[in-house]
């Protein structure tokens, strides 16, 4: 499966940018672009959510 990656809006130009994707079995996937074939964070769609709440992106983590 190949996946489509999403930058983060976040993100200046360089190569210090954060992309997910969805991955199998309602997987978030999470990697950075400086490497983006190596390592990738495999998170479930609430685990991403309460990442995003802990960094206070989102300022509801009842929705992903």
């Amino acid at each position: 499966m190949t996946s489509s990656w999403q930058k983060s809006s976040f993100c200046s130009e360089g190569n210090s940018c954060v992309h997910i994707s969805t991955g199998p079995a309602d997987t978030v996937l999470i990697t950075e672009s400086a490497d983006a074939t190596g390592a990738v964070l495999n998170a479930t769609p609430t685990g991403f959510r309460a990442l995003l709440h802990a960094l206070k992106l989102d300022k509801a983590p009842s929705r992903v």
